[in-house]
């Protein structure tokens, strides 16, 4: 795979996560509200689960190959999951001295995307039996 194969690969990948977490993000706020980055949580907790479930598939299996793999990991989930979005509501949070919301977020997304990217990589070797078919 060439320079430019893998940089195209990335770019695509990351407009398809980028506008995805643009969609979710937006229909969670007209959804819930503005009192919690609902978004943001959201897609960090999905990225996390997709994102481990891809890389256990990819590196035990061969149904994806190179080429995909990069771009579902760097680009789409690199596109989708959005810490430093994370790190400006988080501020936003203490700014406004909502300090209950402010920790709430750290720790339901540090612990929450550490479960889920777990979750991810078992539930992938579950579902696929926990073969490596390398």
């Amino acid at each position: 795979m060439t320079a430019l194969s893998r940089i195209l690969w990335v770019g695509f990948g990351g407009m398809v996560g980028s506008v995805a977490r643009y969609l979710l993000s937006s229909w969670l706020l007209r959804a819930l509200g503005p009192v919690f980055p609902f978004g943001t949580l959201a897609v960090n907790l999905i990225g996390s689960f997709l994102l481990g479930a891809l890389m256990w598939i990819g590196l035990h299996t061969v149904s994806i190959g190179p080429a995909a793999q990069l771009g579902l990991t760097t680009g789409v989930m690199g596109g989708f999951t959005t810490y430093s979005t994370f790190n400006f509501d988080t501020l936003r949070l203490v700014q406004e001295r909502a300090w209950v919301l402010a920790g709430l977020n750290v720790a339901v997304t540090l612990f929450g995307c550490l479960a889920a990217g777990w979750l991810g990589w078992a539930g992938a070797a579950w579902i696929l039996g926990g073969r490596a078919v390398r």
